[in-house]
């Protein structure tokens, strides 16, 4: 049942560091700040009085600024501007105008204009000397007399600079100097120069904003003097050209004897379209006469018969006579012929009438074929001579295209080289005329004046910040301090991170011995104190009123936190109401044989145990209680405290004494404190206020909970009551407090 209590105990104590530690008391640490409000301010006041200090010792800077208005657009006086692409439109332009302000050029030519380089301000040679030569105090150490003949940014020491040399850091230390301000998203700028001379200033940025158009001007005026040389130079070059083109086309009308190329390729058109058009009828009339020979040709053998039933033939005119005739006769012979016999002279007549008719009928038609054949012969070679003819006529006219493409070519040249060389002859005289009109795309809206009151420092803004920065600065050193000061520093504290109940307070004795304040409570010397132990042992009376606590140890967590004090006092404050026996059992660093001036050699409780010394010769009788020192120190003190004899020598001690109180090792310097717990009815634990690390006391005080330590309570030691009450931590309800007020009073 016990060991579940400890257990409990336990985890009440993790629990309530882990919730700790997740808030944050804001009370807590405006109570930290207040408290050393005063060492703040005191860092505040000195960081102020010295940032007053150097504000005043800085140099006051002016700012002076010229406005200058700069249009997009310039007026057009020559054409040839689009060339060099002065026109500009739109932020790049403006932007880039900006950059032509910062420009090197033109802080050289303010340099050499105001003459900055004599000036205090900008002459090296005229700076003042440092306050601190860093060059001669490293010259007065031996570096194996090796001294860097320069530094960066400086000149070597015994050489003059030369004038090139000190142009050159005035014009970059004007540079940084000037800026400019676009005045929102008009076409207005500000061309503004710090510097410590006010009327300097003014003229300086006067001269940029003046300088900036002048060289505006003389860009435009050596372009126009570079564009006239360029198209002087180009126009010789055009004109040789020009002259060139001509007389290749004059030399070309002459070789091929052009007079009118377009009336010679009108004529031959046409007569190509004329021969076209004759040689399509001599191809048609070809085409008849042809079909009209290949009927006679299929119809030849067959006699003049079938030659007669051809078309072409039997259509024939006189064709049609000579049969109309034949019919006639053969019809005037078929009549007779049933009028008379075949030898009647009418009908020899007849019949020689017919003859006569078909002989005259094939002779025409013989003619006719004939004819036939003719017409197809002719036709044939009418349509070859047309064809030929066509054909030559075409040649001529792909010659005349052929020629006259390349007169137009050469016509193309010509024109196209005089229009050039009649724009840049235009250009030339328009360039000539107004090279020396001045045009610029600037000018001064405001010039400079000389500034009143400097731009910087800001003394009283600077002299606020750094006042608010050291406040900062003191708060953080503050939280910062308290925060790395993981130490106990009041009762309250104690009992919330440990969860174990607070006997009391031992204010801070200084500048004491070992024996007094061994003695403190049995001389009284300091009422707080004596009242402070009071308040410890009714705590350990009370904790124990049913079942008294007949063995009592007090440990701490480290050597030096004044546990043996707390048991010798509270040995003889209880021993004013009992019989008390004082053990040393620090058998490593024994302190109550020294406390009392016990004679060396005198035995002890290592004696007692190893047996070498009887109880009575160990025991002292001091200021009514009885004491047993650690005796002569062993070799192996937890295997003494830890053997038989020692446990009965305990049990002993049990039934001649009401209390026997136990000074116990530190818990984390040796395991004896664990030992020695297992024979307690009772364990106080005594912790150095503002001293002892807290979590070294939680590890000691849980070590003794696991192996289920009575802890009764505990006592804060070595409490400062002034600072503590400084720093507002308040241990009022205890008896110590009041005792120490009532002390202060008596």
């Amino acid at each position: 049942m016990e060991s579940n209590t400890h257990i409990l105990e336990r985890n009440l104590i993790a629990q309530r560091q882990e919730e700790d530690d997740d808030e944050i008391d804001l009370l807590k640490l405006w109570q930290t700040i207040w408290h050393r409000k005063w060492s703040i301010l005191t860092l505040v006041l000195v960081v102020s009085m010295v940032a007053i200090l150097a504000v005043f010792a800085i140099t006051p800077i002016y700012r002076a600024a010229a406005t200058l208005m700069i249009e997009e657009k310039a007026a057009k006086v020559v054409s040839i501007e689009q060339v060099y692409g002065l026109e500009g439109t739109g932020s790049e332009y403006l932007q880039t105008q900006f950059e032509l302000l910062k420009s090197r050029s033109l802080a050289e030519r303010v340099v050499r204009q105001l003459n900055l380089t004599t000036h205090p301000e900008f002459d090296p040679r005229q700076q003042p000397e440092p306050l601190i030569d860093i060059r001669g105090l490293l010259a007065n150490f031996d570096f194996n007399k090796v001294v860097p003949a320069t530094l960066p940014g400086d000149l070597e020491e015994g050489i003059d600079p030369t004038e090139a040399e000190i142009f050159d850091t005035v014009t970059k230390d004007l540079m940084e100097r000037i800026s400019i301000e676009p005045q929102g998203k008009s076409q207005l700028v500000k061309v503004q120069v710090d510097m410590a001379d006010a009327r300097m200033a003014a003229l300086a940025a006067n001269a940029l904003a003046n300088g900036f158009i002048e060289s505006q001007l003389e860009a435009t005026m050596d372009m126009s003097m570079t564009a006239t040389n360029w198209m002087n130079s180009r126009l010789g070059e055009l004109r040789t050209k020009l002259k060139d083109a001509e007389d290749r086309l004059q030399a070309f009308r002459e070789a091929e004897n052009l007079v009118d190329v377009d009336g010679v390729a009108t004529i031959s058109a046409a007569e190509l379209t004329l021969t076209g058009e004759r040689m399509i009828d001599a191809r048609r009339q070809r085409a008849e006469a042809e079909s009209q020979y290949r009927q006679v040709q299929a119809m030849r053998g067959g006699g003049w018969e079938r030659l007669a039933s051809i078309p072409a033939v039997l259509g024939h005119p006189l064709i049609q006579q000579f049969k109309a005739e034949e019919a006639k006769a053969r019809a005037k012979v078929d009549e007779l012929s049933r009028r008379y016999g075949a030898r009647h002279p009418a009908m020899d007549a007849a019949r020689s009438d017919l003859s006569a008719g078909s002989a005259s009928l094939r002779g025409q038609v013989e003619q006719v074929v004939a004819g036939i054949e003719r017409n197809y012969q002719l036709a044939a070679a009418n349509e070859n001579s047309l064809q030929a003819s066509f054909n030559t006529n075409k040649s001529q006219i792909q010659d005349i295209s052929r020629k006259e493409f390349k007169l137009r070519e050469l016509q193309r040249e010509v024109e196209g080289n005089r229009a050039l060389y009649d724009t840049f002859m235009t250009r030339l005289k328009e360039t000539a005329a107004t090279s020396d009109l001045d045009s610029a795309n600037a000018r001064v809206v405001d010039q400079a004046v000389v500034p009143s009151e400097p731009i910087k420092p800001k003394k009283s803004l600077i002299v606020a910040i750094a006042a608010l920065l050291a406040g900062f600065i003191g708060v953080g050193l503050t939280l910062l301090l308290d925060a790395l000061n993981n130490t106990f520093k009041s009762t309250e504290q104690v009992e919330s991170r440990l969860n174990i109940p607070v006997l009391g307070i031992l204010p801070l004795m200084k500048n004491l011995e070992r024996s007094d304040l061994a003695r403190m409570f049995t001389i009284d010397k300091d009422k707080s104190f004596s009242e402070s132990i009071r308040t410890i042992r009714t705590g350990v009376v009370l904790s124990g009123i049913d079942h008294p606590h007949k063995v009592m140890v007090i440990t701490s967590s480290i050597p030096g936190e004044g546990k043996s004090t707390v048991s010798v006092n509270l040995a003889f404050a209880l021993g004013q109401m009992e019989r008390v026996l004082l053990i040393d059992a620090d058998l490593r660093r024994p302190t109550l044989a020294k406390s009392f001036e016990f004679p060396v050699g005198t035995p002890g409780l290592a004696n007692l145990i190893a047996g070498t010394a009887t109880l009575e010769e160990c025991i002292k009788h001091v200021d009514g209680i009885d004491m047993i020192s650690a005796g002569t120190v062993p070799p192996n003190p937890l295997e003494l405290l830890s053997s038989p004899r020692f446990a009965k020598a305990i049990e002993v001690l049990k039934s001649k004494y009401q209390r026997v109180i136990i000074d116990s090792p530190p818990t984390q310097a040796v395991s004896d404190a664990v030992v020695l717990s297992t024979f307690a009815n009772s364990l106080i634990y005594v912790i150095k206020s503002d001293s002892t690390h807290i979590p070294l006391v939680e590890k000691g005080v849980g070590q003794l909970l696991q192996n289920n330590a009575p802890i009764n309570g505990i006592v804060l030691n070595q409490v400062d009551i002034k600072k503590a009450k400084k720093y507002g931590y308040s241990y009022g309800g205890y008896y110590d407090y009041y005792g120490y007020s009532n002390a202060k009073q008596a």
